[in-house]
């Protein structure tokens, strides 16, 4: 790694002093919330061999994501908020690496929640034949080899930078184009890469998910039966609230931004705040409510213990 001149950052996340100690019960609560049901998802999807299926698998995985992500970030907020500031140059790196990995993954993760449903309910008798335990295996290589060749990438480009003793970060957390504003580096590859991330893991993915639900719904509406009709809308409901929970309030923040739109330091905070934190809480409650299977399995759970 190139010799940098600060072996720690200041992170100031900006919030109303009056409004700290709200803040930290908040996430406090949301943290414990978040632990509590994508725990509660994953373990009685591993409990259960009948839910060891593609799509539970997935929903297994992505309570892992929202597990690991929120450990990453609230932990660290919250000693933010509480007055420690700062943070070493290696635990930053880590943090920022850890974000771009999971943000990726979850991403594909998505889009083979999409496929499989796709599958499923425009080709159901095919399903059997194409949602088998090898492609399972073979879409979480693929997955996991993505994102880690997504995070090398921006590792290179991270230790290129050096930051003339500039070690303020007006964010809430390491952020790669926040580390990119306070070094010396004026070259524009660094933004560069940062524009194809954003279309590659961010915009694409979406833009195929939201194809792939229309094409699930159209052939949603043509099923005679009432009762699969309901079902499979309910299905296809449940994973728009979770991708729209991954993707709008970024997208929001994104497009206001590049709008021209003025935010206070302390609203574009806590817009990114709520991005990275609330999805990771509602998820499993999406789940767990709108999920017949996972519910009756939480619920059996609870009678059994």
């Amino acid at each position: 790694m190139n010799q940098t001149s600060v072996s720690e950052f200041v992170l100031l996340c900006t919030v109303d002093s009056q409004k700290k100690s709200y803040a930290i019960a908040i996430l406090i609560m949301v943290y414990l919330v978040t632990m509590l049901g994508n725990f509660l998802v994953l373990l009685v999807i591993v409990m259960n061999p009948q839910l060891q299926k593609p799509m539970f698998v997935a929903i297994a995985a992505l309570a892992v994501i929202d597990l690991v992500g929120s450990t990453n970030i609230v932990p660290q907020l919250i000693a933010i908020l509480s007055g420690w500031v700062a943070i070493p140059f290696g635990p930053c790196l880590v943090q920022m690496l850890v974000t771009l990995y999971l943000g990726a993954a979850e991403s594909f993760l998505l889009v083979f929640m999409a496929c499989d449903r796709y599958v499923a309910v425009v080709h159901p008798l095919r399903y059997s034949t194409l949602m088998t335990k090898g492609t399972v295996w073979a879409a979480g290589t693929f997955l996991n080899i993505l994102p880690v060749a997504f995070i090398l990438t921006f590792l290179i480009f991270i230790t290129e930078l050096s930051f003339c003793d500039a070690n303020t970060i007006n964010y809430c957390f390491c952020d790669y184009a926040s580390l990119v504003k306070i070094s010396c580096n004026e070259n524009p590859k660094y933004i560069v890469i940062m524009s194809v991330s954003a279309f590659v893991f961010g915009i694409c993915p979406f833009i195929f998910i939201l194809l792939s639900y229309t094409r699930i719904a159209y052939a949603a509406l043509k099923i005679s039966a009432a009762d699969r009709k309901k079902k499979t809308l309910n299905t296809v409901t449940t994973h728009l609230l979770v991708v729209a929970l991954s993707n709008v309030p970024l997208l929001i923040h994104t497009m206001l931004t590049g709008a021209g739109v003025k935010l206070s330091t302390e609203t574009d905070n806590i817009m990114i705040i709520v991005a990275f934190i609330v999805p990771p809480m509602f998820n499993p409650i999406i789940y767990s409510f709108r999920n017949k299977e996972i519910r009756s399995s939480i619920q059996k759970l609870f009678k059994t213990a």
